[in-house]
């Protein structure tokens, strides 16, 4: 094995997702096996921390075993183990952090801490090279920011959610009309054959920042549900999903393109599982046709979801700059980026 090919094995365990992946170079996927948990929590509407936690210790050694025999390379091809540390859950994320850990010891290898949040970012970078500085919209179940980077490993948060997260409403809002759990696919489904008839307050679209805000959009939609079935009124899904997505995605575009209006950057990368709406995706292609030096770089759809691919990208960038943890590692489930000082 030519030994100038980077390997780095990377782990993913922060929430429901048990993932291993080989990354060649930072871009180059070799493999990236995904157990996902489905199935066990849908029948909950959500995702059970105990149950997610067993189910990583059931297939965190399959899931090893899989990435290294479809890499088709062996321990003593790997130059680093990357690893999420947080934000996650804990449970969950300690499976991910001892299994890196232990095959860090064993073989000698430099373990490398990632953020979770980095490696959402960092999986636009199999869609392309990403370009500094840019600005990152992460859309995701537990977060919602819009992320500066400088340059590789500096993030910076200019703007956050002040309640719940964009993937948060998602699903609140999929139980409510009766879908199942995780809803966000089947809303931006449903949204794409209704109309906006409801007009679902865009909480915080005019104040001079870059935060949001879903919990009132949130509010009104189940007010509005729960007040028709008082009366007895049948209400289309179709036109309740194009009403709520298109509240988020108004605010989450006029926020962004505040923010390009801003700070100026050669990439706009959207990331995080949100980031597979397509109807976020389409209106974002529309608004950078305003900004003729920014490309809107998106990380591949198969690639949106939590997996260690992008794990093992973020893990590349920091292993060129020689980011390293000791085996004391511990699992930091509230770890978060900097805000962003102004001048």
């Amino acid at each position: 094995m030519e030994k100038n090919r980077n390997l780095i094995l990377a782990f993913e365990s922060s929430c429901d997702e048990t993932s291993v992946a080989v990354i060649e170079n930072g871009n180059k996927i070799l493999s990236n096996i995904v157990a996902t948990q489905i199935k066990s929590h849908k029948r909950f509407g959500g995702v059970v921390p105990e149950v997610a936690s067993r189910h990583h210790i059931e297939q965190i050694t399959l899931c090893i075993a899989d990435a290294l025999e479809q890499a088709a390379v062996t321990y003593a091809d790997l130059d680093a183990v990357a690893v999420t540390y947080g934000p996650g859950l804990v449970g969950s994320l300690l499976v991910g952090v001892t299994a890196a850990k232990m095959i860090a010891f064993a073989h000698d290898l430099p373990l490398i801490p990632v953020n979770h949040m980095a490696g959402h970012i960092y999986a636009a970078n199999f869609a392309g090279e990403i370009q500094f500085p840019a600005l990152a919209l992460l859309v995701s179940g537990g977060h919602t920011e819009l992320v500066y980077l400088a340059g590789p490993n500096d993030f910076k948060i200019i703007g956050e959610t002040r309640d719940d997260a964009a993937g948060e409403a998602y699903d609140k809002v999929g139980r409510v009309l009766g879908l199942a759990y995780p809803a966000g696919k089947e809303i931006d489904e449903l949204a794409h054959k209704g109309k906006d008839t409801f007009a679902f307050p865009r909480a915080m679209e005019k104040e001079d920042n870059y935060d949001f805000s879903f919990s009132g959009l949130k509010s009104a939609f189940i007010n509005t549900v729960h007040h028709a079935d008082q009366v007895g009124e049948t209400l289309g899904k179709a036109d309740l999903a194009a009403s709520f997505q298109q509240s988020v995605v108004d605010v989450l575009a006029q926020k962004t393109v505040r923010a390009l209006e801003n700070y100026p950057v050669k990439q706009l990368i959207l990331a995080g599982g949100v980031a597979a709406n397509q109807g976020l995706r389409d209106r974002l292609d529309e608004e950078l046709k305003r900004f003729e030096d920014v490309e809107l770089l998106k990380a591949p759809l198969k690639l949106c979801g939590d997996n260690a691919a992008m794990i093992g990208a973020a893990g590349y960038a920091a292993y060129n700059d020689k980011i390293f943890a000791n085996l004391d590692l511990n699992a930091d489930p509230s770890l978060e980026f900097d805000w962003l000082e102004e001048a």
